[in-house]
């Protein structure tokens, strides 16, 4: 009989890289590619090669995670181990501001030590639920512990597909972590979420991802609209018709006069 705490998962400790997607995103934070590394080969060493160098060539940005942390970052850091890759510049020390400092987030922002206080609490539900309080589409038809009969089938580019997923639900949690932390506006995060959209329509056709993602998407909507837009039914709904007395029709010229002289004034200057 299995316990709450029985999980088909394989420890990181066992694996080895076999699809990193990242995506790019602008200072703005607009979403500027996505990009699966040594796609269609799939090479772990090249991958792990081309994580570190890519890091440093961009000039050491940010990583942006979701529980990286605990699992990305160290099947990387043992990937280089492994393979013999110099990750020089990630394990520097230089004391608070260390890359690896697991309270700096400089070099590393994992969202989910951000949304849990750093482990104070836990985040049960994981990505999957956090990218649907933002109503994105979360986990769909694949799952990490589904990872394995995934790669042991030769299935290495649908691999890929869900990695893509992941990223862009890691990239939308991440606008709204930027929200949370007076870094951007709300309004400003929503049109940067419709920007990502377009940006997904226009390369729906190159990968099935993309066309996933957008069959699951929903668009996140303010309360305070949706109290507004439910209230501005209800007083519409409760609005008796109008009838055509001569006192409506007399207010209804009057408005039109008005309306009229105003747009006179405006134009005379």
């Amino acid at each position: 009989m299995s316990n709450k705490t029985d999980t088909t998962f394989i420890p990181y400790t066992y694996q080895i890289p076999i699809s990193v997607v990242i995506a790019k995103v602008a200072q703005d934070f607009s979403l500027i590619d996505i990009v699966s590394l040594d796609e269609p080969h799939f090479r772990p060493h090249v991958i792990t090669e081309h994580f570190w160098r890519g890091w440093e060539m961009y000039g050491k940005p940010q990583w942006v995670t979701f529980n990286g942390r605990s699992f990305d970052l160290p099947i990387m850091e043992l990937a280089a181990f492994r393979y013999g890759i110099s990750a020089a510049k990630w394990f520097k020390n230089d004391g608070y501001r260390s890359p690896r400092n697991r309270f700096t987030t400089e070099a590393h922002l994992d969202l989910q030590e951000l949304l849990t206080n750093y482990g104070a609490a836990r985040c049960n539900g994981g990505l999957n639920l956090v990218a649907q309080l933002v109503k994105k589409p979360g986990k769909m038809d694949l799952r990490g512990d589904q990872v394995q009969q995934q790669y042991d089938e030769g299935k290495l580019t649908e691999i890929s597909d869900y990695c893509r997923c992941d990223v862009l639900d890691t990239y939308f949690i991440f606008l709204r972590a930027m929200v949370l932390m007076g870094k951007t506006t709300i309004d400003n995060e929503m049109q940067l979420v419709q920007q990502a959209k377009q940006w997904i329509q226009q390369r729906a056709d190159t990968s099935e991802a993309y066309t996933a993602y957008l069959n699951a998407w929903r668009d996140w909507e303010k309360p305070q609209d949706k109290t507004v837009e439910k209230a501005k039914a209800s007083s519409e709904s409760e609005t008796p018709e109008s009838s055509d007395t001569p006192e409506t029709s007399e207010a209804t010229e009057s408005s039109e006069v008005t309306a009229a002289g105003e747009a006179g004034k405006t134009n005379d200057g």
